[in-house]
């Protein structure tokens, strides 16, 4: 890359691809040298308003002297960026840092930095100085700079608002006819909110383009019938798609103006008129002619089916890179390579672009999967479901990301969140690349809408098409992690659909408790037995007895709804025989009309051998295609084929739903109900749905981080900052870790060493009888089960005992490094762990101490910065919290105090994200109070950029 012309390496961590106001994307970066004749052309595209707004009077041309001074920088007094598209200029910014009396100043004692953007008039309007402010203000922190100042021209009321809008805190003055702005960097909470929400608006926007064309071009669309690209075009075609269409094959005969009944060209270029999205199956080593075509006609996004890229390899993984840069460098998106396609069911738009052959029926669930071969299962999966409960539940969207080299499972979320078409989010994720992000995407989006996931790879490395941070943390731990964001976790896809079409139109339960009816005995007890499994509160089962007709199950539904005492209800149903028994049309008809007298429970139903019921349940809600459309997509189509409908029994879908007939349009006015064909299966839906509505509600009250007036915030800067100028990444001696806990209110029992019995002796004296005696050496620490640990030695005698035992049991002192330590009162032994996860971002964790609860793996997480509410639940999600709450008739301990110390290591870790590692083990809680008997710290540089800094797309 480009170098510096003065004293400082290239910042090359700098750049970074944005996404901007209208979903298109820019480049952001450092402004060199070589960029000469890139500024002047930038500059002459500026208009003459704009060039006085920059400079206070007119000002035609850049002199030499100009160029010089706005490409020359030090890259720390002196900085320059650019926003760029393609290779040209779209906008830049240069700070200059400042001293007394605004005069130009160097050095790390001058703190404030004058600032000054410039945007081409084209592009005004993007968002591209909001990008570029996130941006430099970044730099300047890291340069060590707190202030800017901005002097601009009354006038000049875009820029104003660039500044003011931004949320930093600001001072504004008037004097000689210009507008002073000055404004702290340091992110607030209302900066980092006007930051999320551009954010929002901006990926949101670019999946909208995506998803929303008003003219698509299939490029590969051969010339005979089948073939991928042939297929897509025909799907689009018979989809109904609202906008314009056309075909693009480099090898169509001259003249020839259609295919298919489609408008044809040899190029996208040849096309009259604007096209949004390109859909793109021609061969790998073709795509990079057609992406700049796309480019130059100003195409807005690519959907890019081909195969060959990091799924197949090294060289693949490159290719795929090279793509996302060259896509990047036209401002255009892409979903793919290796996608199965996007579908927009919305009338407005009816877009099929993808290989499943029938539109789906338009619905409220939107559906995101990595996998072109499960998303094909899902599609099929719901279409055999039919959905099944109050209103509609096909699809709203669908994207198969495929090797989700750009568009991800993030931009997605950030569409749902305010797509007012879709109610729930289903996604199945075989990796996810910035699980920081995901999380606070998540949380936000099921604060409003349910958001499904089922995770594949979970035990092994992603799929090799997939860019993917490393994580130190295992699988459950990250799934705890999704959980406290209020994602509804699920283990199959199976599991995927029964919860979705559960939360796609049901109301949410208010608690766990659980009314049983039905017709079977037998059942009923399955299904209370499985709600007990689930953590659910059931009332025993009724039995109507297998005589029971149509108004017997709509007066038991009635009652049971009517019931205070329960939040939900589920029906069982067997069939029934003899004359009076119950057919499926009457008995669904009952059932739904119960149900609509009182629609604020959800209402689930059981059915064994009832085909008909469940077709009957399910009627007003398929998301079948309308009628006569095909049933759904094989998940395995041969390229050229047309693909056959059949159920999905692939990639571990169950079939028990094959061979169901496409449900029929419901009577006008009915109240569908959700139908499972097991109880497990109904129940574990209820379930989480049960937990989904508990989350939302304690979401509505997120806690606080509280704030302790004993903490010395700047003292432990300082300390970090002395310790880390000794070394890149360290791990503190028992002095500085008890020094820097200290620091945050956090107390470690002192701990002597004891390299000899006499040294262990006069320790003693030091701390006073009664001590314990610990063995420190890695193999034996926090190992009380192996013996390295003597408590309650009251005199010197015991102590000296206690001391040639451990020697002579485990070797010589230099082996066990032993330490004499104050008794601290009795309790139960916890372990309190606070770690910055590359991938995750900072993590508490909690459990007991020992052996047992390691090998149960029985930890609790939670994201820092924990809240008062956080530490509550944290203490009480363990398998073994009974221990800590009197459990067979001990002493309950302190949590309260556990709790305030789990929050003050929180705070910790949040403000110093030098601090990359604290254990604290044992943390001995007592009927009253703690003591922390063992302290570890990491201390590791931070990183230049993290979750709270500056837009930017994933670097490729």
């Amino acid at each position: 890359m480009q170098t510096s012309s003065d004293r400082h390496e290239y910042p090359a961590h700098w750049e970074a691809d944005v996404v901007l106001r209208d979903g298109g994307t820019a480049r952001i970066r450092p402004i060199t040298a070589d960029d000469a004749e890139r500024l002047v052309s930038f500059y002459e595209q500026v208009s003459d308003e704009s060039k006085y707004y920059r400079f206070f009077a007119p000002y035609p041309r850049l002199s030499a002297k100009d160029v010089h001074r706005f490409t020359h920088h030090d890259f720390v007094d002196r900085v320059g960026l650019a926003a760029t598209v393609g290779d040209e200029f779209i906008g830049t910014v240069r700070y200059d840092r400042i001293g007394a009396g605004g005069r130009p100043a160097t050095g790390a004692e001058a703190d404030e930095a004058e600032v000054a953007f410039l945007v081409q008039d084209a592009h005004q309007g993007r968002g591209v100085a909001s990008a570029l402010l996130e941006h430099i203000a970044a730099v300047a922190r890291e340069r060590g700079i707190r202030r800017f100042a901005a002097e601009v021209l009354p006038a000049n009321t875009k820029m104003i608002k660039v500044f003011t809008d931004a949320g930093y805190t600001q001072k504004r003055s008037f004097e000689d006819g210009v507008v002073r702005l000055e404004f702290g960097l340091e992110p607030t909470d209302r900066s980092l909110a006007v930051q999320y929400a551009r954010e929002q608006r901006a990926e949101a926007r670019s999946v909208q383009r995506l998803l929303a064309p008003g003219a698509v071009a299939v490029i590969g669309t051969g010339r005979a019938p089948g073939g991928v690209g042939r297929s897509i075009l025909g799907n689009i075609r018979d989809g109904g798609f609202t906008g314009r269409l056309y075909a693009v094959n480099g090898a169509l005969p001259e003249g020839q103006k259609e295919l298919d009944g489609v408008p044809a060209f040899r190029s996208v270029r040849d096309i009259d008129g604007p096209v949004d999205v390109a859909v793109v199956a021609v061969p790998a080593e073709r795509v990079p002619e057609v992406v700049a075509d796309c480019g130059e006609h100003d195409v807005q996004g690519l959907v890019v089916v081909s195969a060959g890229y990091a799924e197949s390899g090294p060289d693949g993984r490159e290719r795929q890179r090279a793509l996302v840069r060259q896509a990047r460098s036209y401002g255009m998106r892409i979903i793919g390579p290796n996608s199965f396609g996007v579908i927009n069911t919305s009338p407005e738009v009816r877009l099929n672009a993808s290989l499943a052959p029938d539109m789906p029926r338009v619905g409220r669930i939107g559906l995101f999967a990595q996998s072109g071969a499960i998303g094909v299962a899902l599609l099929s999966r719901l279409h055999r479901r039919g959905g099944g409960v109050t209103g509609v539940t096909g699809l709203s969207t669908f994207v198969s990301s495929g090797n989700r080299a750009d568009v991800s499972g993030n931009d997605v979320l950030q569409y749902w969140y305010e797509d007012a078409d879709t109610d729930v989010a289903l996604m199945y994720l075989e990796s996810i690349g910035n699980p920081r992000k995901f999380t606070r995407l998540a949380r936000r989006t099921a604060a409003a809408k349910p958001l499904v996931v089922v995770q594949g790879a979970r035990h092994g490395a992603g799929p090799r098409g997939h860019a993917v941070r490393a994580t130190q943390l295992p699988h459950a731990t990250v799934s705890a992690l999704l959980r406290q964001a209020g994602v509804i976790r699920v283990d199959t896809i199976t599991d995927l659909v029964d919860a979705g079409l559960l939360l796609a139109r049901q109301p949410l339960p208010a608690g766990p408790r659980v009314a049983i009816l039905g017709n079977s005995e037998s059942l009923g007890l399955l299904t209370y037995d499985a709600c007990l499994a689930e953590g659910l509160r059931p009332h025993p089962p009724q039995d109507l007895t297998t005589a029971a007709s149509a108004a017997d199950f709509h007066a038991a539904l009635s009652r049971a709804l009517a019931d205070d005492s329960s939040d939900a209800v589920v029906v069982t149903a067997i069939p029934s025989v003899g004359e009076g028994s119950v057919g499926d049309a009457a008995l669904a008809e009952a059932l739904r009309s119960a149900a609509a007298e009182q629609p604020t429970k959800p209402v689930l139903v059981v059915h064994v051998e009832l085909g008909g019921l469940a077709e009957a349940l399910s009627a007003a809600t398929s998301t079948a295609p309308q009628p006569g459309a095909a049933s759904g997509p094989d998940p395995t189509p041969r390229t050229g084929e047309r693909v056959k409908p059949r159920a999905a029994a692939d990639e571990g879908v169950p079939a028990d739903d094959e061979g169901a007939p496409a449900p029929a349009p419901p009577p006008e006015g009915t109240h569908p109900l959700p139908a499972y064909p097991a109880a497990e299966r109904a129940v574990r839906a209820l379930a989480q749905a049960v937990a989904y509505g508990q989350w939302r509600r304690d979401a509505a009250d997120p806690g606080r981080v509280p704030e302790y007036e004993d903490i010395d915030e700047r003292g432990a800067a300082a300390l970090i900052e002395g310790m880390l100028a000794r070394g890149q990444g360290l791990t503190l001696t028992t002095e500085a870790t008890c020094e820097l806990l200290a620091a945050y209110g956090v107390h470690v029992h002192r701990a002597l060493p004891a390299p000899t019995p006499d040294a262990a002796a006069e320790a003693a004296r030091t701390l006073g009888h009664p001590v314990a005696l610990k063995a420190t050496a890695p193999h034996l620490r926090h190992r009380a089960d192996l013996g390295g640990v003597r408590l309650d030695l009251a005199d010197e005698e015991q102590l000296r005992r206690a001391y040639a035992e451990l020697t002579e049991l485990f070797g010589s002192p230099e082996e066990l490094r032993p330490v004499v330590q104050r008794m601290a009162p009795r309790g139960v032994d916890t372990v309190v762990r606070a770690v910055i996860d590359p991938a995750a971002g900072a993590v508490l964790s909690f459990g007991l101490a020992g052996a047992a609860s390691q090998l149960l793996g029985d930890m609790a997480h939670r994201l820092i910065p924990v809240t008062d509410r956080d530490a509550t639940s944290l203490v009480r999600s363990i398998r073994t919290a009974p221990l800590l709450f009197g459990w067979r008739g001990s002493a309950p301990v302190d949590t309260p105090a556990l709790e305030e110390l789990m929050l003050r290591v929180s705070r910790l870790v949040h403000d110093h994200p030098e601090v990359v590692a604290v254990t604290l083990e044992p943390v001995v809680v007592a009927p009253h109070g703690i003591s922390v008997l063992g302290a570890s710290v990491r201390l590791a540089p931070p990183p230049a950029r993290d979750d709270h800094g500056p837009r930017t797309l994933p670097a490729y």
